[in-house]
């Protein structure tokens, strides 16, 4: 295109669509993410592709002012101009706005592999975790005529939407996950019920809030993921309203079919893979199974540090009640016992008030508990719930797609040798030509299932990238515990010295009573347990 357009001649919003798509390294934007945008614009093909004749592409990129035109281009054919350097000649007035939906999820069209090599990826961590959040809460129970169903609000920070889902729209959300992305790390599902034990009250509530984190964590790995992120399913399942979504994912799935069928580079995928593939398949399968099993260990550690600050919030309020009941005893204290002293009628009054702190002691000891398990435990569980889900993308592979081909050339194997005992015992030509023809199909069977082998592999390199990008949270997962820690402490100790000055009129010497002990902060401190001989 040869028309002129600069900084000023276009509206603010295509600096914003540029810095919103443009790669960072080199400050250009790339085909690839140029041909994702056009495919947001709703266009008809045929105008998509005359759109793109008139963008000059070298070396595979975009200048920023030749996006400002290509931009400009759209809006005009969004109002129904036929798309052409010439029509841009003769615009005089400032170009329009095109339609390419919220801002914000432009960001997520730069967050494909890089189109050097379709097999690299190059988001980083906090890119991925800024793709989306999203909420899941529960709402009251509705009951039926003879069950509970339990419901959930999902609410997509992304979307801005928000919508109620019950299990079973989960579990269908899962299965076509599963077919879509056959190929990919899809997060296993909690289970809809409790497996084993004595339901009551209790465990029922403890079961259906585990779950609810569970399905949080799944929801969020799934809308995070850069490729499941923009497909159509998990828009459906964050935003439709609808009476029946169930139905409306199914027919979702089978509009765009599984990924093999849509990708691209999908047939071509042998080409970007390494000659050691395998070797690099295994050696990094072996590094994750031993990254699953000390992150496992993190997280039985962690939950017990959180359990036991909830124990010590119980000990603690417990031990606050026990001392007001000390000193709420109503019964008179015998002369002939206290030789006429009220000490312990004094130290009675001091107890019954000392209760309140302790109470206090055990909120904050409660909060702590609380803090451990959202910050630090729960994140643990969503990194070991995505390397569950590489477990068993690996398992898939090699259970599914590998046994898959060995099992075709097994049987093409054994067409071969009926075929070549037919032509020696020269059988009718028709049985033959049915050899033949069931010998053909079973090649192109054959060759579709090297191609997907090849394409799963892709993704598992893909995938295999992802679990490193995530290895970051580690960084995040052990600040949350520091943190945690020191706020705990802080808060604890803030109670704790406002509790030492009120023990003083349980200590008096002029009443024979022990002395109280001093603080640390004193030189002369010794511990409280250190009785005189």
């Amino acid at each position: 295109m040869e028309v002129e357009i600069n900084e000023g001649s276009v509206p603010p919003f295509y600096r914003e669509v540029y810095e919103a798509i443009c790669c960072k390294q080199e400050d250009r934007v790339q085909t690839d993410v140029f041909q994702r945008l056009l495919s947001k614009t709703d266009l008809p093909v045929a105008v998509q592709n005359q759109i793109a004749k008139h963008v000059d592409c070298k070396e595979g990129f975009l200048s920023k002012l030749t996006l400002y035109k290509a931009l400009a281009l759209i809006a005009l054919a969004q109002q129904g101009k036929h798309p052409s350097p010439k029509l841009l000649e003769n615009f005089t007035q400032e170009f329009p706005k095109p339609n390419l939906g919220e801002l914000k999820d432009l960001h997520a069209l730069g967050m494909q592999p890089a189109s050097g090599n379709p097999l690299l990826l190059s988001q980083t961590l906090t890119e991925l975790l800024d793709i989306d959040t999203v909420q899941v809460e529960l709402i009251p129970e509705k009951k039926g005529l003879f069950l509970k169903h339990v419901e959930y609000e999902i609410t997509s920070q992304r979307f801005q939407a928000s919508v109620y889902r019950r299990y079973s729209d989960f579990d269908v959300f899962h299965e076509l996950l599963l077919q879509r992305f056959a190929y990919r790390m899809v997060p296993a599902l909690p289970p809809k019920r409790m497996l084993k034990g004595v339901l009551t009250s209790t465990t029922d509530r403890e079961f259906i809030e585990g779950r609810r984190r569970a399905l949080r964590r799944f929801v969020n790995l799934v809308a995070r993921h850069p490729f499941f992120s923009e497909d159509g399913l998990i828009k459906i399942f964050l935003t439709f309203n609808g009476s029946d979504v169930q139905n409306k994912l199914r027919e979702s799935f089978k509009t765009a079919g599984d990924e093999f069928m849509t990708c691209k580079i999908a047939t071509r995928a042998k080409e970007y893979l390494p000659g050691d593939i395998q070797a690099k398949f295994s050696s990094s399968r072996e590094m994750i199974r031993n990254i699953f099993n000390s992150f496992q260990k993190l997280r039985d550690q962690a939950e017990r540090m959180a359990v036991r600050s909830v124990e010590n919030a119980t000990d603690l309020l417990m031990f606050g009640r026990e001392l007001s009941a000390l000193g709420s005893d109503t019964m008179p204290v015998q002369s002939w016992a206290s030789t006429n002293k009220n000490t312990w009628g004094t130290m009675r009054q001091s107890l019954k008030g000392l209760s309140v702190e302790f109470a206090l002691l055990a909120d904050k000891a409660a909060q702590q508990g609380k803090r451990e398990e959202d910050d630090v435990v729960e994140k643990l569980n969503l990194f070991l719930d995505l390397l569950q889900s590489y477990k068993d993308l690996c398992e898939r592979h090699e259970k599914g797609v590998l046994h898959d081909h060995q099992r075709a050339l097994q049987k093409y194997s054994v067409m071969k040798r009926q075929m070549m005992s037919a032509t020696v015992q020269s059988k009718e030509q028709l049985s033959v030509d049915q050899l033949e023809s069931r010998i053909v199909q079973q090649e192109n069977a054959i060759l579709t299932m090297e191609l997907r082998n090849y394409f799963s592999l892709f993704c598992l390199h893909q995938e295999t990238q992802l679990i490193y990008t995530y290895l970051q949270i580690t960084a995040y997962i052990l600040g949350a515990f520091v943190n945690s820690q020191i706020q705990g402490h802080r808060e604890m100790s803030v109670v704790w010295l406002d509790l030492q000055p009120k023990l003083s009129c349980l200590f008096g010497a002029s009443n024979g009573m022990l002395p109280s002990p001093l603080t640390p902060q004193q030189g002369n401190w010794k511990p409280p347990n250190a009785f005189p001989n």
